[in-house]
């Protein structure tokens, strides 16, 4: 069986975005002690791009998350696979997270994060696909709202496969 990837979002559209996030991150983390709050592994791409777009001292964390194994649908449960380094207790902690569907994930960290008594947690999401929506949750910073569809690249991957696609694309199946 094939598999081909159209693009649904462009490497020049995500990239025009992402500068327009870093400069409203800029203007509302002025003089803060701002935390970049990485979810690996597919906030990467999109965590690095959104650092150099941001013109603050800051520090940047780690925390990697699963929720989808193999498979194409979350599976609802939410394993820490690596924690922060370092403590976020009165820092401003913006949790980057590559999309925001059911919105188990973001509402785990978020309650996680607040018993490490941070001076504030905010979520920025490049993707939210609100179709999923489980559980509301608040996403201060969003780059793109998204239909129902299972989507790869710019650090999304299906199965660990087509992270390092420069655009966000739909997978398509084929005979």
């Amino acid at each position: 069986m094939a598999t081909n990837v159209s693009t649904m979002i462009d490497a020049d559209r995500i990239a025009q975005r992402v500068r327009e996030l870093g400069a409203e991150i800029t203007r509302d983390y002025a003089g803060r002690n701002l935390v970049l709050v990485c979810v690996l592994k597919g906030s990467f791409v999109f965590t690095s791009d959104l650092a150099r777009n941001i013109d603050l001292p800051m520090r940047v964390e780690f925390l990697g998350v699963r929720s989808y194994g193999e498979g194409t649908k979350s599976s609802g449960v939410v394993q820490i696979t690596h924690d922060l380094t370092k403590p976020v207790e009165g820092d401003d902690v913006l949790i980057v997270e590559d999309i925001v569907d059911t919105g188990l994930t973001i509402a785990h960290l978020l309650d996680l994060l607040r018993t490490r008594k941070p001076a504030s947690v905010k979520v920025c999401a490049l993707l939210h696909k609100p179709a999923r929506t489980r559980i509301q949750v608040p996403i201060d910073y969003l780059g793109f709202t998204i239909e129902d569809k299972f989507v790869v690249g710019y650090g999304l991957d299906w199965a660990e496969r087509y992270r390092n696609l420069p655009f966000i694309g739909l997978v398509e199946s084929g005979s």
